[in-house]
Formats: C-alpha cells, structure tokens, sequence
C-alpha cells in the first residue's frame, strides 16, 4: 500500500475511530474483492479481531455456506450470515410501496431502502458480539457511506466507524496484488470485474467502466438481470396485480406472501424486458453520476400501485401525494432513513392507502408495462357519470354546469380583460 497510512489519521467526525482504540472490528463482509482484502488488512493494520456480517436481501446467486467460509480462512472470529429479505419487505419495501418512492424520477431506492437495514443488523450483531467499531466497504464518492454511518451515529453513539476503501492508498490493481500476496482468493483470478454491482429484492444497479462514458448506449454485457427488449417474448403478457390497503396480495389471482410476489412479479418483468433505467442522478455529495439499473419488480408493482392509488383518490389527494412521495423518497435517498418527517409521512401514506384495494391489469411487452385494466370497490368513479350514453343526473346535473363555468372562469376573465386595459 502507498500513501499515507489511514490508521494513523486523526478522526474528522465524532463517530469515526480512533485507532488506537480499534479492538474488535464488525466487518460488513460481501465476500467480494473489497471486502475480503478488508478483513486481512484491518487485522494487520489495527492488530485487532474482525467480526463479519452478511446480509442476504434477496441477492440473486450468492452462496453463502462459501461467503463464510471464505471469512473464517481469511481469519474472522465469527461469522454472522442473516435472511433479512422478510425484514427488508416487511419494514422498508412497505413504506416505500405506498410512498411510490423513486429519486430522480427513475431510481426505485433499492439500495437506498437496503443499507439502513444493513446499517442497523450491523450495530446489533457489534452489540453482540461486543465489538468497539464497525466497518465498511463504501467509497468516498458515493451516497452508501452516509446511509450506513448515519444510522450508526443515530442507533448506537457508543459504537464507531472505519471506512478503510475511503481511506487507503490502493486502486484496484493493487487489491489485487494485495489480495495475491496474502492468499485471498479472487473470481476470476487476477480478471477486474468490469462493473460495480449492487442488487437486492428490489433492483439491481451497475455502474463503472463504459457507464461512465455520457455518449455510449448500454451494451447487451450490462444486463444480466432483464432480457434485453429485442430478445423478449414477441407476445405480449397481461399480469394482474391486486392490492389490499395500499400492499400487493397477489399476481393473477394468486395470493402470496410479499416476498415471493415481489421475486414472481420480478420474473415477469425480467422475461418481458421490464425494468430498464439509464438514469443521470444527482448524489448528495455533489457527483452527478450515470447508473444503469435493472428493476423488474419495482417496475411492475409501482406502476400498479400508483395507479390504483389514483383511482380510489380525489382529484385533491391526487394532486398532493406526488409531492409527499419525493419527499419521503428524497429522505430515503439522503441516507435520513431515521429522520422523524418519515416516519411522520409513513403515518399520512399509510392513512391514503387505506383504501388503495382492488386490482390492475398490465401488459407487459418487450420493455414496455402500461396499465390496461383497473378495478376497486373503493374507486371514486361511476360509469354512468363517465359515459356520455348515460345522464347520470342523481348525481350530476349538465344543466348546472353553465353557472359552475361562469363562476370557475370569473377571476380569469377579470384579470384578462385588465390585461388588455393595460396593454391596449
């Protein structure tokens, strides 16, 4: 390793480690290159024990009988492997389910929604295993570092942080030669995994090497979640999604529980090619980035969602959730998951889909989902009313509208005709 040496840094913020105070280190281990030179380097750097914790949130291929035993070769005194998909359904896609929480108008938060649950497993399982600091393998540029030490500092004061990726000197090449001098194993040998990758229940996000480049399309490598469009079924498929208060209950009829209907609604998008984002976003340490993401499941159940909420909602509450909904998004992007305006929101969503039951059909067709059928016993829409075959005057009378129009129209045709007392 070059450069100055990170265990000998004074720390900036109150919850960061002192080094010489490091004795027993909470490692949120992934078992990838990041992590596993980690776990080697923090026990030669601060001479202290590591503890590891994976967490399972419905990451698609992960074997984790060899994640541990990985850990236990390269030296942890425990190792931690937690199945918190029920937790991360139940607790966080929820909320965010009746929030329609996207950031940017595209990113479904699925990392976002996932590191606070991480963060707060970590400060439990440190707690019990009686570790002094916990560690991570964010980089400096990204949101991920203040999702996790944020929640951190809020749950846990006593507990502190290190972020050895933020603060050592190696690049990639030189994990690897780290990686090859102390006998940590790496896929695909010496090979540099061509994209970053995150995924959870709930998406999937790639980002590095040609992502980078603004004037590049993506290429066909990047998706190894969704069918490319091209390659989807040349039919077209109609799933019908239903909801009881504001939470998917079943797909064509079938009930399930949340998350085989969120890893059964993810199958579909990703046969039809659903789910496809190439998004430019704003991170909220300065960076404006480019990500590609892959969320079938969000895709399908989102747009569901909104639409059924629309159906059962007045013109009014129609118009004033969106704005709710980028808030609670934008906290939850910010890393703010413990922010009490959340939870003060969680309680106005949860009030709105109280009523968000009934179901919606989508079709599904080579990267498209676009709603086709919508039913609810709580719409506040009558066909008689709707249908110009019908008068519907118990509740609508036509010949009211001419006063209703003069009355609506009064302020404008005011102030237009003062305009053109000005200007003329």
């Amino acid at each position: 390793m070059t450069g100055a040496d990170p265990t000998r840094q004074r720390p900036t913020a109150s919850y960061e480690a002192d080094p010489s105070q490091v004795d027993r280190v909470l490692l949120l281990y992934s078992g990838g290159l990041d992590t596993s030179v980690m776990l080697k380097w923090i026990q030669d750097s601060y001479d202290a024990e590591v503890v590891t914790l994976t967490v399972n949130l419905g990451q698609p291929g992960e074997d984790y009988a060899v994640i541990e035993d990985k850990a236990k070769r390269l030296g942890a005194v425990e190792c931690h492997v937690v199945d918190a998909r029920e937790q991360f359904a139940a607790e966080f896609l929820t909320p965010a389910i009746k929030a329609n929480a996207v950031y940017g108008n595209g990113y479904p938060l699925f990392t976002a929604l996932g590191r606070p649950l991480i963060a707060q497993l970590a400060v439990e399982y440190a707690r019990k295993s009686h570790c002094d600091t916990i560690a991570h393998g964010c980089t400096g540029k990204g949101n991920d570092q203040v999702r996790i030490e944020a929640t951190v500092a809020t749950l846990a004061p006593e507990l502190k942080t290190i972020a050895p990726v933020r603060s050592w000197a190696m690049g990639r090449d030189e994990e690897i030669a780290y990686a090859r001098d102390h006998g940590i194993p790496v896929k695909g040998g010496t090979e540099v995994a061509p994209y970053s990758i995150d995924d959870n229940l709930w998406g999937r996000s790639s980002e590095g090497r040609w992502i980078e480049d603004l004037e590049r399309a993506p290429e066909d490598d990047v998706f190894q979640l969704v069918t490319r469009p091209e390659d989807a079924p040349d039919e077209a498929q109609v799933v019908k999604i239903g909801f009881e208060a504001g939470l998917p209950v079943s797909i064509d009829g079938e009930r399930l529980g949340l998350v085989d209907l969120l890893e059964r609604a993810g199958e579909l998008g990703m046969r039809h090619g659903v789910g496809i984002v190439d998004h430019i976003e704003d991170r909220i340490v300065g960076l404006k980035v480019r990500d590609i993401y892959e969320v079938p499941a969000a895709a399908l159940i989102l747009t569901a969602h909104e639409e059924l909420e629309r159906l059962v909602g007045t013109i009014h509450q129609n118009q004033f959730k969106p704005q709710m909904d980028q808030k609670w998004g934008y906290l939850v992007y910010a890393g703010l998951w413990w922010e009490p305006l959340r939870e003060d929101l969680d309680a106005y969503m949860s009030a709105v889909n109280a009523r968000v039951t009934g179901e919606i059909g989508l079709r599904l067709y080579k990267g498209s989902v676009r709603v086709v059928t919508r039913s609810s016993p709580n719409a506040v829409y009558d066909a008689s009313l709707a249908s110009f075959a019908e008068s519907g005057e118990e509740l609508f009378s036509q010949t009211a509208s001419p006063g209703f129009i003069e009355l609506w129209s009064l302020q404008s045709r005011l102030a237009h005709r003062l305009r053109e007392r000005d200007e003329g």
